[in-house]
């Protein structure tokens, strides 16, 4: 029987995750589907049995449901326990394995659009403390950055952030982030600032060194605000949508048995629909 997968979350509509799968379903002649599923958080632990029982191969979990799936699962990856939170699912027998997989999304893309990243960065400035920062740093943490600032509007929240992994993560006020810009080889938002029907990302790039690579995983629009002022300004932009196809190879490769590709086709597919909205 073809394997059938899922996205699932509480609202589902906006996912653009079906429309990634089906494009790698197609060009690789895989039968098999990828469907999204609204599911109540009430409703999760059915829903896991079913995946339990066979149903489904697997999907991934958006939100609200990446945090309360952690307690539901047989085991979870590294990367899941380090971010608290997973987004890839997969069934073994009857036992159900969770990975986090915005972490390699992340640094995949991030080595696409920069190769040479690591020998360029030592300082990297994270603008925000939830769950997408906790992967990111988490990341630049693997791949050995020398010193991560996180600042973020409440101070509390980036400080558990650095308890939590410890060196190379230190933590600033928000209202340093203008002065700390001229410390960074890296600045990266993780906030939803930016984002389309969202309030602006207000930050002052004007001590930016030419060369400074930004990195907005906001991709709606598909250039923020931040990324244009960072080009005009000499920086190296690197926008949000690469982050959100990378994320999605492992999945695919774990549930289909083909490990897929991030083309200039799949881009352009899902840029024309973001487009549209």
């Amino acid at each position: 029987m073809p394997p059938r997968c899922f996205v699932i979350g509480h609202p589902i509509a906006h996912s653009r995750s079906p429309l990634i799968h089906g494009e790698w379903l197609r060009q690789y002649g895989i039968a098999g589907c990828y469907e999204r599923v609204d599911v109540a958080p009430p409703d999760l632990p059915a829903f896991i049995q079913r995946l339990r029982e066979g149903e489904f191969a697997g999907g991934n979990v958006t939100v609200p449901h990446k945090e309360a799936m952690m307690a539901l699962v047989d085991e979870v990856s590294d990367a899941g326990k380090a971010v608290g939170a997973v987004n890839t699912l997969w069934r073994d027998g009857t036992r159900i394995l969770a990975d986090n997989s915005d972490v390699p999304g992340f640094l995949a893309h991030l080595d696409a659009t920069v190769p040479d990243w690591q020998g360029r960065v030592g300082t990297a400035l994270v603008l925000g403390a939830g769950g997408a920062a906790r992967g990111i740093c988490y990341g630049l943490k693997l791949r050995g950055v020398d010193r991560i600032l996180i600042v973020n509007r409440s101070r509390e929240r980036a400080d558990e952030l650095r308890a939590a992994f410890g060196r190379p993560l230190e933590t600033g006020a928000w209202d340093q982030r203008d002065r700390l810009v001229g410390q960074a080889d890296l600045i990266v938002n993780t906030t939803a600032l930016g984002m389309q029907g969202k309030p602006p990302l207000e930050i002052d790039l004007s001590g930016l060194r030419p060369g400074t690579i930004v990195n907005d995983i906001v991709y709606v629009p598909l250039k923020t605000a931040l990324l244009a002022e960072a080009e005009r300004r000499g920086g190296t932009p690197v926008d949000g949508l690469g982050m959100l196809l990378h994320q999605a190879v492992p999945g695919f490769a774990c549930w289909f048995g083909v490990t897929p590709q991030v083309t200039p086709a799949l881009r352009a597919l899902i840029e024309a629909d973001i487009l549209k909205t």
